[in-house]
């Protein structure tokens, strides 16, 4: 028997790497001779660089940039197993886990060591790159990304404008001259499930800029700044960030991408689906499992695991669901996607032990699972 292991990770506890190994032990618990290929997945968020690293037996390369507030860090990119792809992370340099809450700064947290890195793999012979932008600190519109690649803003006297999301409101011309001439080159792939719009009442501040420190009064003020700079890229550029879908992801990270880098937005999960050659896998297998940290009807909206389980059905091999938490409304909706439905929270394991003790519990309910099929 061949089951492939593709866990996403369970958000708060284990990543989708810890989770797969919790898996494979409780398969091999049954029967040390069924073959196990792990695949751990992510949707284009937090755990997207690991997964598809991981799963390409790929590598990592570790560089020296700047936080979302200017100080010298190490971030790390990956480059797949085709030794061609790499995998930027925008988190990595640019994204809000590198912050305390009390260092949440809308007005100066930037974009630029994300640009850093994209240099940084440019350098390196990269052309071919898949972004994820989940997990942002910034609010910049990805200004700090661009001018790190060449990038000039200026104002009215031609001189730059200053750092800082409000200095966008200085700007007068965009002068793309200067951008790093090997992007033209480059492709990139962005893995995004995200469709704000720049601005508005969908927009990346009214919708993600609280997260990041924008307080409710300043909400309109800070749209205003993502507004100007995107009405001088539609005079100068002809490209309307204002209302495209996916322009307000990452703070409007997304938008600069669109305008400048010529980027193209696709399903994060469909991203890491089509890298890891999940398909391929599958033509041989006989189950294959998946799972996160809580199943509901918001997993049949693009999550990792419908995305695993959508290809699964396409090859005829059935797919277990087992997730550390199953809302029980939900249970029959998820039946008609995965073979098996199954969460560690039971009648006698509560989610207090399940969130102790998550890898036990995986890899007692995966043996669980498994023993009927050995």
């Amino acid at each position: 028997m061949k089951v492939i292991i593709s866990p996403d990770s369970y958000k708060g506890t284990l990543s989708a790497i810890e989770v797969a190994n919790a898996m494979q032990e409780g398969i091999f618990d049954v029967n040390q001779s069924i073959e196990t290929v792990i695949l751990p997945v992510a949707d284009g968020g937090e755990g997207t660089l690991a997964s598809l690293v991981t799963s390409t037996e790929g590598r990592y390369i570790t560089e020296y940039v700047v936080d979302p507030l200017g100080r010298m860090i190490k971030a790390q990119y990956g480059v797949l197993g085709d030794h061609k792809t790499c995998v930027i992370e925008m988190a990595q340099a640019s994204g809000i886990m590198l912050l305390q809450d009390s260092e949440k700064n809308p007005e100066l947290a930037t974009t630029y060591g994300t640009g850093q890195l994209i240099k940084a793999a440019l350098d390196e012979g990269f052309r071919q790159f898949i972004i994820g932008l989940g997990g942002s600190a910034t609010n910049d519109a990805g200004i700090g990304m661009l001018k790190a690649l060449g990038l000039q803003l200026k104002k009215e006297d031609d001189t730059p404008i200053a750092d800082g999301v409000s200095a966008l409101l200085d700007l007068t011309s965009i002068d793309a001259s200067h951008l790093d001439l090997r992007l033209a080159d480059a492709n990139f792939i962005i893995a995004c499930d995200v469709d704000n719009p720049l601005i508005g009442e969908q927009g990346a501040t009214a919708i993600f800029g609280p997260q990041k420190g924008v307080k409710k009064q300043q909400i309109s003020y800070y749209d205003s700044c993502l507004k100007h700079f995107a009405d001088i890229v539609e005079k100068q550029y002809q490209i309307r960030l204002h209302d495209y879908k996916g322009a307000g992801a990452a703070g409007g990270l997304g938008g600069a991408f669109i305008a400048f880098l010529h980027g193209t937005f696709h399903a994060g999960i469909d991203i890491v689906i089509d890298a890891v050659q999940l398909k391929r896998h599958l033509l041989d297998a006989h189950f294959v499992i998946t799972g996160e940290g809580k199943s509901d009807r918001q997993t049949l909206h693009g999550k990792a695991p419908l995305g695993v389980a959508n290809v699964a059905k396409a090859t005829g091999v059935p797919t277990v669901l087992l997730s550390g938490n199953i809302e029980e409304n939900d249970r029959l909706a998820l039946h008609e996607h995965f073979a098996i439905v199954e969460s560690l929270v039971d009648n006698s394991i509560t989610v207090q032990q399940a969130m102790q003790e998550p890898y036990h519990f995986i890899r007692m309910k995966t043996k669980k699972i498994f023993e009927h099929y050995s």
